[in-house]
């Protein structure tokens, strides 16, 4: 049962590559189906738990924008707090979702699209790690394109949602996202088209098998 996680910076189209993937070596995609597992778990609405999750459907950056905030992180040197009653602290959140992962990766195997997978999965035997990322300019611009935004606002976006990324990685794992000895593959998506992509991230997690 093949397994590959996938951490990917904000524009490097990390949701089309990863299914791609999956699909291609014919195991689930994990992405959704863990918050979703974990609030079945614990009783809570998939709502609240996004609420602790780095891949929420806007990002973690976006829910940032309102009233959910990840605990005793600091963003662009201002502490944010999460407000109110929660239905489970973040730590515990985490450790669910940690589980979850790594019985989907025993029983089924999968491809599975950040949540610092290729830390919770770092001595599951065979595991392919990859890493997409690509210059921060290359970045906003794909993001411009195909969301249709300004190049400003797609900045923005990039950026809120790096910072947001990193900061769950550092804070739950003591960890920098992007320290390349995570990792098998780096590969910049933003130069290397889609489908070659796939096909490396394929060809790699083969061979490891």
């Amino acid at each position: 049962m093949r397994v590959v996680t996938i951490s990917a910076t904000y524009g490097t189209a990390g949701s089309v590559i990863a299914p791609a993937v999956a699909e291609r070596l014919g195991v689930p995609f994990v992405d959704r189906a863990i918050p979703s597992a974990v609030a079945q778990e614990l009783g809570c609405s998939l709502e609240e738990a996004l609420v602790h999750d780095d891949r929420a459907e806007h990002g973690l950056g976006r829910l940032l924008s309102g009233a959910m905030r990840l605990p005793t992180v600091t963003f662009g040197g201002v502490d944010m707090y999460l407000p109110g009653a929660m239905p489970l602290a973040p730590e515990e959140f985490v450790n669910r979702t940690e589980r979850m992962i790594k019985d989907s990766a025993r029983s089924t195997g999968g491809v599975f699209l950040g949540r610092a997978g290729a830390l919770v999965l770092a001595e599951h035997p065979g595991a392919l790690h990859v890493r997409l990322d690509a210059p921060l300019r290359r970045r906003v611009l794909q993001t411009a394109s195909l969301a249709d935004l300004s190049e400003r606002a797609a900045r923005k976006l990039v950026e809120d949602n790096d910072r947001a990324r990193s900061a769950y990685v550092r804070h739950f794992y003591r960890a920098d996202p992007a320290d390349p000895q995570h990792y098998h593959l780096v590969v910049d998506s933003t130069t290397i088209p889609v489908r070659v992509c796939v096909e490396i991230i394929v060809t790699a997690a083969e061979a490891l098998a």
